[in-house]
């Protein structure tokens, strides 16, 4: 069921309150999985293809990834934006990666209480084991997350779609995560 625009705002404001740097309100029918996005994780730049259970082909095909979105009705777009010292501070972007992961994971887990149904796509590959149990089953199904990448979706073209800002100026970086509901 959508929620209004005055709801929306709530949510937008308490994920704010909740330590994202920016939120948006998405408009799932602007979440278009596409298939040069999924060949770009076949070609294994993140290594976690054919690895994790929440990244491709275990995730699902293109098709059954844009099903699932599709069941949704609301969505918030969640960011974290670090400051560099400079172009190659890996401590910081590591920290912002961490920082969005920790916070997207929680507020889903708040949403989850108001909501029948919460789909948290975030950054990168699903991290919650230290080395995913795949292919043997999923050791936490009920907490395991995809990568807006892995269920295909271009994140600049998904920040465009939704007036989101995806780059925040220099010596800067932007995690980004969809929360559906």
């Amino acid at each position: 069921m959508r929620i209004d625009d005055n709801e929306m705002e709530k949510l937008v404001q308490e994920a704010l309150d909740h330590g994202f740097s920016h939120v948006g309100k998405v408009e799932v029918s602007t979440l278009k999985p596409m298939n040069e996005v999924r060949s770009m994780c076949a070609a294994g730049k993140c290594n976690a293809y054919g690895k994790n259970w929440m990244c491709p082909p275990a995730c699902g095909t293109v098709e059954e990834c844009t099903e699932r979105i599709r069941q949704f009705d609301n969505g918030l777009l969640l960011q974290v934006t670090g400051q560099l010292e400079d172009d190659f501070d890996a401590e910081a972007i590591m920290e912002a990666g961490a920082r969005l992961k920790n916070l997207a994971e929680s507020f889903a887990d708040k949403l989850r209480k108001s909501y029948d149904k919460v789909m948290l796509l975030s950054a990168g590959a699903c991290a919650i084991c230290k080395k995913c149990a795949y292919p043997e089953p999923c050791r936490f199904p009920d907490k395991a997350t995809s990568a807006m990448e892995g269920y295909a979706l271009l994140v600049t073209q998904v920040c465009a779609a939704n007036g989101m800002k995806y780059y925040y100026g220099p010596q800067t970086i932007t995690y980004h995560a969809v929360v559906l509901f």
